[in-house]
């Protein structure tokens, strides 16, 4: 099939004057990373200002969205799916728009349509302003509204999101990549890196103190590199801290090469800030790393975790791991394991290796095997579960302050919390409720999660 030309199948929009001025009913489905979460939260907000009601039925709903995800193919997969189920919706009801958010939007724009002539707008991460008045324009249009131009300034300053009652806001302080990682397409469907001003992302933290959120999440896909003016990362970590009401705060994901001193010693100063640093390994042989256009080594990386638990005596580390990457050989995994076992990370995030078109990986010639592939993340999976249960049973007999956050999946007569290391707790509800912080003894460990018990009772202030 022939490429489609802008000017036949699609219009670039461009701001356009005018307002929805009616009440409509929109449903917006989420997928991927939490950075997708806040996107959805500001599209909510902004929405909502235009006079459009939430839904949380899609069949019942004038607009559906979904905000995709784009860093493996099985998010693509469940956006395909997801598509094939509401177009039968729309074949009941024509007058039904449809739009694909996000990242898939931002990559596979031509793909979506050539083979999903039914999706009526396709918008990019940067593009989410123009929202409501491309909703105005496509309720008169039966064309796709295409809009997926990345920009070098936008942070959505001074748009704030429409949250729900919850435990965990999560804010985010800068967009876009400027690593180009040969495995990850971030750099290409959310642009270069940029970061919103510290009052702005002030403005916000307060904002959600003041509806009850007792815990901040700053987001960024490098969340460490975030820069305004002369201030850094550990710059604006120092004032959030300072907010009055700001029980916990977390943040995600950093990248290895920039977590510096001055970071982990306001870490060391603010007892609000979490004792946890998710760290991205990613790899443990330096040919890999090489490949992968990291810009450590393995032995900078166990040094680098060695400062941080030296700094930080009881900080839980996180981590990702890559399996399968193209040329990884036996000796090359062998390394990663070697890297694990000399770590001993709290928890970690693995995966297959995910060929994204338009990255470099994506050319290399030695593609491995899905057998391959398989074999070696089942390994991963497994060494992972056993330092999990290592790293907690060390806290058995301790006292940790844990944040009631749901009912635990195993019962309803139970708890489900994390400590600030984020370790996830079960215990008894007794007095205590949702948002609560509380003190649990910790009294045994029930594979990668604790079980353990209010300590008299007693709430943390």
């Amino acid at each position: 099939m022939s490429e489609l030309s802008t000017a036949e199948k699609h219009k670039i929009i461009t701001p356009i004057d005018g307002v929805i001025n009616f009440e409509k009913k929109f449903y917006i489905e989420t997928l991927g990373c939490q950075m997708n979460v806040a996107d959805s939260e500001l599209i909510v907000a902004m929405l909502g200002r235009e006079g459009l009601v939430r839904s949380n039925n899609p069949n019942n709903s004038d607009l559906i969205f979904i905000n995709t995800c784009s860093i493996r193919e099985r998010a693509e997969e469940k956006v395909h799916s997801q598509l094939g189920r509401w177009f039968k919706i729309k074949k009941n009801n024509p007058k039904i728009i449809i739009g694909v958010l996000g990242c898939m939007a931002q990559n596979l724009k031509q793909e979506i349509l050539e083979n999903k002539p039914y999706v009526d707008i396709i918008l990019g991460p940067d593009s989410y302003r123009k929202l409501p008045k491309i909703i105005k324009r496509s309720l008169k249009d039966e064309q796709s509204i295409v809009d997926t131009k990345l920009s070098r300034y936008e942070v959505y300053e001074g748009l704030f999101p429409k949250r729900k009652e919850g435990i965990n806001a999560w804010i985010s302080i800068m967009r876009g990549c400027d690593k180009f990682c040969t495995f990850c397409i971030v750099p290409f469907t959310r642009g270069r890196e940029r970061s919103r001003s510290i009052d702005d992302i002030k403005k916000e933290a307060q904002n959600a103190v003041s509806n009850g959120f007792r815990e901040l999440t700053l987001l960024g896909q490098n969340v460490n590199s975030y820069k305004d003016k002369e201030n850094r990362f550990h710059d604006l970590l120092k004032i959030i801290a300072q907010i009055p009401g700001v029980d916990r705060i977390r943040y995600t994901s950093p990248h290895p090469e920039d977590i510096t001193d001055e970071l982990l010693k306001i870490m060391q100063q603010y007892d609000n800030i979490c004792n946890y640093i998710h760290l991205p390994l990613q790899a443990g042989s330096d040919r890999i790393l090489r490949r992968m256009h990291r810009s450590y080594s393995k032995t900078d990386f166990l040094n680098l975790v060695k400062k941080i638990r030296q700094m930080l005596p009881n900080v839980g580390i996180s981590t990702d791991i890559i399996v399968g990457f193209p040329g990884e050989t036996e000796e090359d995994f062998l390394e990663t394991i070697e890297v694990m076992k000399e770590v001993i990370f709290d928890s970690a995030f693995n995966f297959k290796y995910s060929p994204r078109i338009g990255t470099k990986a994506f050319e290399y010639e030695d593609q491995l095997s899905e057998k391959i592939k398989q074999k070696r993340l089942e390994r991963v999976i497994s060494l992972q579960k056993e330092h999990s249960i290592q790293r907690n049973q060390k806290l058995i007999g301790s006292v940790q302050n844990v944040l009631v956050e749901k009912q635990s999946k195993m019962s309803s007569k139970f708890w489900a919390g994390r400590t600030d290391s984020n370790k996830w707790v079960i215990f008894k509800k007794e007095m205590a409720k949702v948002n609560d912080m509380v003190k649990v003894l910790i009294t045994e460990s029930k594979g990668i999660s604790l079980k353990g018990k209010l300590t008299n009772g007693v709430k943390i202030a």
